[in-house]
């Protein structure tokens, strides 16, 4: 093994010097997250990628340094931090892994989020304290078998028996499914309306199976939330929100969050070849003295670089309540698109070290083949980047 390889020696790019335009606890808040990831993330990350299995024991530091729900306001338990800071955790914790990325990402973005914007005093009062600190975890029900892109073809559905509602349906594809204590879901009424609810953990009629053979997210659990005639109490509905505002709204948080996280596992991967080119000598001198070698090196962090600069001017504006949904797809779809060809080239620099677990290279590029696809595929958020240029809706 090499001398990389054994410890964390991460330095994160900044070309630009985008740091001076981060403030002062922006800079701590990254610094406190990066010397967690480095201490608790990086030593067993590739261990358990291989196990294809979750290190829950991360979940209480994931609560104590701030990663549920950061933007959530101190009374219910968050932190109550802006959307830049909560962009610096996601991207710190996608350094480490996009599938501990993900467990945040729900349970903030998809999970404490909705309880927050759309749900009752008493749910806020019942559910995020506890969500923000992971003594809770939760899912998010949206996706179906054959309901992706398509969201509001969804066939859950909730019919109303005077004083409790009946759940049947299915969701799949979802993230901390095995073992969430608590699942936020989307179905339909008698109307055809798409409504919002928070079913707990031993509900009866509620299974939640867990998806295996997986070659991406391996250090995360994914699984299915299956509804067979689930009473669910009229006080666990959201009581405002009806159609898809309400699940889109969740999914431009998560989106955010991605834009900001995958750039992370970009500058990662650069990292580690910008490293392994000083130290790998072929034909008598270190392999990043080669053209080739420095035209790849030299790419990715242009475009890291710009990726930076993107998601900076989108945390401003999403502090200041001013990112539209369009302008998140295209930080998300950027962001994922850079940190691929970033990984794919970085995976090539390394030979066939590339491929080992003793970096985490291809661990990123694999775990990314799903990011390009969750919340909103690479070709929908092309479309919706059209869509709002031309005004011309090409779904339909």
């Amino acid at each position: 093994m090499s001398k990389s390889a054994k410890k964390d020696l991460y330095e994160a790019p900044d070309y630009y010097l985008v740091d001076e335009l981060l403030s002062q606890e922006h800079l701590l808040i990254r610094s406190t997250v990066r010397d967690w990831v480095k201490k608790e993330v990086s030593p067993i990350i590739e261990d358990y990628a291989q196990r294809a299995e979750f290190p829950r024991q991360l979940i209480k530091g994931l609560g104590e340094i701030g990663a549920f729900g950061p933007t959530i306001p101190v009374e219910y338990g968050g932190a109550g931090l802006d959307y830049t800071a909560y962009g610096i955790i996601m991207q710190e914790i996608e350094r480490g892994d996009s599938g501990v990325r993900s467990t945040a990402s729900v349970q903030g973005s998809l999970v404490m989020y909705p309880i927050y914007t759309y749900g009752t005093e008493a749910q806020r009062k019942k559910y995020l304290p506890k969500l923000a600190t992971g003594e809770l975890m939760g899912c998010f029900g949206l996706t179906e078998p054959d309901h992706g892109s398509n969201p509001g073809g969804m066939v859950s559905n909730i019919k109303d028996m005077g004083d409790h509602y009946l759940l049947n349906g299915a969701k799949m594809w979802i993230s901390n499914a095995p073992f969430a204590d608590i699942a936020v879901v989307w179905a339909k009424d008698e109307e055809g309306k798409i409504r919002g609810m928070v079913l707990e953990r031993g509900m009866e009629g509620f299974t939640t199976p867990e998806t295996h053979n997986k070659w991406s997210l391996r250090a995360s659990a994914t699984g299915e939330l299956v509804f067979d005639n689930v009473k669910v109490p009229k006080e666990n509905v959201f009581p405002d929100i009806k159609g898809l505002k309400g699940p889109l709204g969740c999914l431009n948080q998560a989106r955010y969050g991605i834009a900001w996280g995958a750039l992370g596992a970009a500058m990662d991967c650069y990292d580690t070849a910008l490293r392994y080119s000083k130290e790998r000598v072929q034909f008598g001198k270190p392999i990043g003295g080669f053209q080739l070698q420095q035209k790849k090196l030299a790419e990715m962090i242009t475009e890291i670089t710009k990726g930076q600069l993107l998601v900076w001017r989108l945390g401003q504006l999403k502090s200041e309540n001013r990112a539209s949904a369009e302008q998140i797809s295209m930080a998300k779809r950027n962001s994922v698109e850079i940190a691929l060809d970033i990984a794919r080239n970085a995976r090539q620099m390394l030979g066939g070290m590339g491929i080992t677990g003793e970096y985490s290279i291809m661990r990123h590029m694999m775990n990314l083949e799903s990011v390009v696809t969750y919340e909103g595929t690479h070709d929908v958020h092309l479309l919706i980047t059209g869509m709002d240029v031309t005004g011309i809706n090409a779904f339909k």
